[in-house]
């Protein structure tokens, strides 16, 4: 489905500082003008990223549920293109404009929760409510120890594999972890000269080899937010990514093309393994269905922690908001067991809630599955490893630029392991 996908980040690094240098840390519940409907009830703006039109009935027959079971409440939907949303809440939270209540991701708003942009939440949600999410789902949107968004709904990969040229390669099995992986690339490349995997090293791109790195065992930062990969563990993941590079085991363009390109080439035929979320088995029907019919999806790539990536939407309240009462209540509507249920059958996601992650639909299989189905129950089964592998940093894309830069310079040989490794950590701490 494209309008539900895996949060692609963009660069716009450059506006946060200078929108925020100066004016978040300032805002209060009090420091923008009240909102009242016309009929003197409460009026909660609502920001959504582009659920329009396909979610129009679904969120419209929510908002009528919820005004009636709330009559001094009323709620005005916004939906915002997905590739305007940054922008547009930056500029909102500075002028003191924001909405009420704002769809986001833990990995954006957690650079505006280090500038005191949002509600915080811990003392405004009974435990018994907060338990009903998924512990490490709820984590996702924490910043020292303080809730500043509430969990939605998520999207967790699956390997989605060739068969036909696992067969080729005389292989029964796609790999399951990298170790895994790197004996199959060399199998496959000696077999049909193709390639097993495409990830990119692009800074500006996927973080999926920064979260490749936690898989196997690293930790990026410690508690006082310093590099921590300058280990044992850390010059090992180094290694991996430079000796499959070096052995002409990974496409030479992981250097300077992105995901998009991993894409193309998984459905050229040139590649056995893609990872990607369930729903991206439709768009391989559509572009390659000779590619699709040899398709299959398998757990999500791993290493050694045995841990599992998920992408997580949130929804957070500003703090100058005039209405925190009504935006808390409504946000908890949004996400509660049966909504959550609901809005993920129909987007064909994942919920955060416990409850409705245990229905029979993602657990249950009919006997004449799609390979979507499939796709969808091996990603909803993999929720208990999953967590969101990048550590809550403001400036989180700055550390990915530093790694992906280092281990390039290793990878081109400009550099040895050893090398690399001390210099990304040394650059982030100075920087």
């Amino acid at each position: 489905m494209r309008r539900i996908r895996i949060w692609k980040k963009l660069g716009i690094f450059a506006l946060l500082g200078m929108l925020l240098s100066w004016a978040i840390s300032s805002c209060s519940p009090s420091s923008s003008q009240s909102q009242q409907s016309t009929s003197g009830a409460a009026e909660v703006e609502f920001w959504t990223m582009q659920l329009q039109p396909q979610f129009t009935d679904y969120f419209n027959q929510l908002i009528t549920e919820f005004e009636s079971n709330n009559p001094d409440i009323k709620v005005r939907w916004v939906d915002v293109p997905w590739a305007d949303m940054q922008s547009k809440i930056l500029t909102a939270v500075s002028a003191g404009t924001a909405p009420d209540v704002v769809n986001l991701n833990p990995d954006f708003a957690a650079q505006l929760a280090g500038r005191n942009a949002w509600l915080e939440l811990d003392d405004q949600i009974p435990d018994e409510v907060k338990q009903q999410y998924l512990p490490k789902i709820w984590q996702a949107s924490t910043l020292d120890g303080k809730s500043f968004g509430i969990p939605w709904y998520l999207t967790s990969s699956v390997a989605i594999y060739n068969s036909e040229l696992l067969q080729q390669a005389g292989l029964d099995q796609p790999p399951s972890t990298y170790e895994e992986l790197a004996q199959a690339a060399q199998t496959i490349k000696d077999a049909t000269g193709k390639y097993a995997y495409f990830v990119t090293f692009v800074p500006e791109d996927s973080a999926e080899v920064m979260q490749s790195l936690v898989q196997m065992g690293v930790q990026l930062v410690d508690a006082e937010g310093k590099a921590a990969f300058n280990t044992p563990e850390g010059r090992a993941a180094f290694q991996f990514w430079t000796d499959l590079y070096q052995q002409d085991l990974l496409p030479k363009e992981v250097l300077t093309q992105g995901h998009r390109r991993g894409i193309e080439l998984y459905q050229q035929g040139e590649t056995a393994v893609l990872s990607s979320s369930p729903e991206f088995l439709k768009t391989i029907e559509i572009n390659a269905p000779a590619i699709a019919s040899q398709s299959v999806a398998s757990a999500q790539l791993t290493g050694a922690s045995g841990k599992r990536s998920v992408a997580v939407m949130n929804l957070v309240i500003p703090r100058s908001t005039d209405q925190p009462d009504a935006a808390l209540k409504f946000a908890l509507f949004v996400t509660n067991n049966d909504n959550q249920l609901t809005f993920a059958k129909a987007a064909n996601v994942l919920p955060s809630t416990t409850d409705a992650l245990a229905d029979p639909h993602f657990t249950d299989l009919p006997d004449n599955a799609t390979s979507v189905e499939k796709a969808r129950s091996i990603s909803a089964g993999q929720m208990r490893d999953a967590e969101v592998l990048l550590p809550p940093l403001k400036d989180i894309r700055e550390l990915q630029k530093i790694i992906y830069n280092n281990l390039q310079a290793a990878m081109l040989g400009e550099k040895n392991v050893d090398q690399a490794v001390a210099d990304a950590a040394a650059e982030w701490d100075e920087r």
